[in-house]
């Protein structure tokens, strides 16, 4: 049986043993200092990480500026690889297939990128899905910054590059500038995109508006990837009475950006001048009866099946409230981005990290 120790602390609190009661607020203390050292094993993970990308990057600019000065082919890749592996047994990493993708690393990025820009604070497997799958240097680096700054895991930054989600976003016809105050109009014209891909849904070209609205609620985390970070879902069918009138809005979320509601209404068919109307009479009336003082004005997102966006200026040019237009697909239709002759990550995946970098799967976003 476990012994019961008391004591007291300096201020008098008593102490009684693991199996017995503890001070009120030790559960709180404990729950400190388990934080502080979560926080300090993430920064060490972290640190390791920003090591191990830059020395492979040293070794891409090696091999790189040996081929270069000197003429050596592609056989000097495959007998470093192995004379590296003879050397550091203990790690991992130092496979051909590895060697090229830190060439490639190192002929994409300078050392100033590694040191100052996104690439360098992602894991070694992001930087090499990005190298693989987008031959755009100035696309890769936003790609890079939005997966740093949202916290985006590996599986899905590869979903955000498949969906195109960084070429869309932006797009969505708007009259956010006439309507709101800079910088806001521009952040909130970001937060939209057009299309929207609701692939996922598993849902033909013909389905209705309640068909989709249901799938949608089925499928709400992945629809909330789809909308994008800062998206908050508050209800479907939200009812609002005006005078004794019922009517009742198709989604309804509250963006924690923006720190507005954003209404969202579904159209099976074509965009008309007529939904923008509608969609105007939701606003005012989220704005009078839900919206708090603090609330900055609700923004209203119209998602059409298909749209004329020339019409869709036209119709929201003499709308009072912010309003995006923008079209949906249930079935894909965006190209996806072309590989290049790179390895992939899964090729890679058991000779990415050091042994004591297994914990790096710990921490969210690696």
């Amino acid at each position: 049986m476990a012994t019961r120790q008391r004591g007291r602390s300096s201020s008098g609190t008593q102490w009684v043993g693991s199996d017995g009661n503890r001070p009120a607020d030790y559960v709180a203390w404990l729950g400190t200092i388990k934080g502080r050292v979560a926080e300090a094993r993430r920064r060490a993970v972290l640190a390791v990480n920003v090591e191990l990308v830059r020395l492979y990057w040293y070794i891409g600019r090696e091999i790189l500026e040996r081929q270069a000065s000197q003429g050596w082919g592609a056989g000097v890749i495959e007998r470093l690889s192995r004379d590296l592996r003879e050397a550091f047994p203990e790690m991992k990493g130092f496979s051909k297939a590895n060697l090229i993708s830190m060439r490639a690393f190192a002929e994409a990025w300078s050392e100033a990128a590694i040191d100052q820009q996104a690439v360098g604070q992602l894991p070694w497997g992001h930087n090499v899905l990005l190298l693989a799958r987008l031959k755009n240097p100035e696309l890769r680096l936003r790609y890079a910054e939005q997966a740093v700054r949202d916290g985006w895991s590996r599986m899905t930054l590869e979903l955000q590059i498949k969906n195109r989600l960084l070429e869309r976003q932006g797009q969505a016809v708007t009259n956010f500038s006439a309507r709101l105050p800079e910088p806001h109009s521009n952040v909130a014209r970001e937060s939209l995109k057009d299309p929207y891909l609701f692939d996922f849904l598993g849902l033909g070209e013909d389905a209705f508006e309640r068909d989709i609205e249901n799938a949608l609620i089925r499928h709400i985390a992945r629809f909330l990837l789809e909308l994008g970070t800062g998206f908050a879902f508050v209800g479907r069918q939200q009812r609002i009475e005006v005078a004794g009138d019922e009517f009742f809005i198709d989604l309804l979320f509250y963006h924690t950006r923006l720190k507005c509601y954003v209404v969202v209404e579904l159209k099976a068919g074509a965009f008309k001048p007529e939904h923008a109307g509608q969609l105007n009479f939701y606003l005012a009336a989220v704005d009078a009866q839900i919206k708090a003082p603090e609330d900055k004005p609700t923004i209203g997102l119209l998602l059409c099946r298909s749209q004329n966006r020339l019409v869709a200026e036209y119709a929201l040019s003499g709308i009072d409230k912010p309003i995006g237009v923008a079209e949906y697909q249930l079935v894909r239709a965006l190209p996806e981005p072309l590989d290049t002759s790179l390895p992939t990550v899964e090729q890679l995946e058991s000779e990415l990290l050091v042994p004591h970098l297994d914990a790096a799967r710990d921490v969210p976003g690696t």
